[in-house]
């Protein structure tokens, strides 16, 4: 059986350690100490990881976030992988920093990347684990927070975040997304 993991954030050394980029993040963590490794391919960096008789292609788009959807589109054709296997990673300012929230649809909220996945897949209906990165910028200034570096505190506590999406990850590909969101969203 195979899913689609796609973290979205920007390509680029410039972006690499923004709040923006987290999604990226997320996978860079799974694959390391593996000896699974991102290539350049059509679209993205792709890595495929074996766990419990399973495929994940992880997925990090080289179209920049506001047209994630292409890449996510044509990873899903490519693969033959339906929309309830594809699970989207997404930084979130709604939720406070740290905060994970798994949910099955919903709206963009904003988020250009959403936004551009339900314009390509005319749908909000796409499971998406929402990384909270807060919202603790002056008014008119959520561009910069978003593709800012994460503070000192942030980034003690990443590595152990990263570490729990990891874990929803897995859960989502083992149990589904209903028992998963039973289990780790109330935590």
């Amino acid at each position: 059986m195979k899913y689609l993991i796609v973290g979205l954030g920007n390509p680029g050394a410039k972006y690499e350690n923004t709040r923006h980029n987290v999604g990226f993040k997320v996978l860079d963590e799974l694959v390391k100490d593996t000896k699974y490794e991102f290539t350049s391919e059509k679209l993205g960096d792709i890595a495929y990881y074996k766990f419990k008789g399973r495929t994940l292609v992880l997925l990090k788009p080289s179209t920049f976030m506001n047209l994630s959807g292409k890449s996510l589109n044509y990873w899903m054709q490519k693969e033959k992988i339906s929309l309830e296997r594809v699970l989207i990673i997404v930084d979130d300012i709604a939720l406070p920093f740290g905060k994970l929230r798994l949910k099955p649809k919903g709206s963009d909220a904003g988020h250009n990347g959403l936004k551009d996945i339900a314009t390509t897949l005319n749908t909000t209906k796409y499971p998406r684990l929402k990384f909270g990165i807060g919202n603790n910028y002056p008014k008119g200034r959520q561009v910069e927070y978003v593709l800012g570096d994460w503070t000192k505190t942030e980034k003690e506590k990443l590595p152990e975040l990263l570490k729990k999406s990891i874990k929803y990850i897995k859960s989502f590909v083992t149990i589904g997304i209903a028992r998963t969101m039973n289990t780790l969203n109330q935590k």
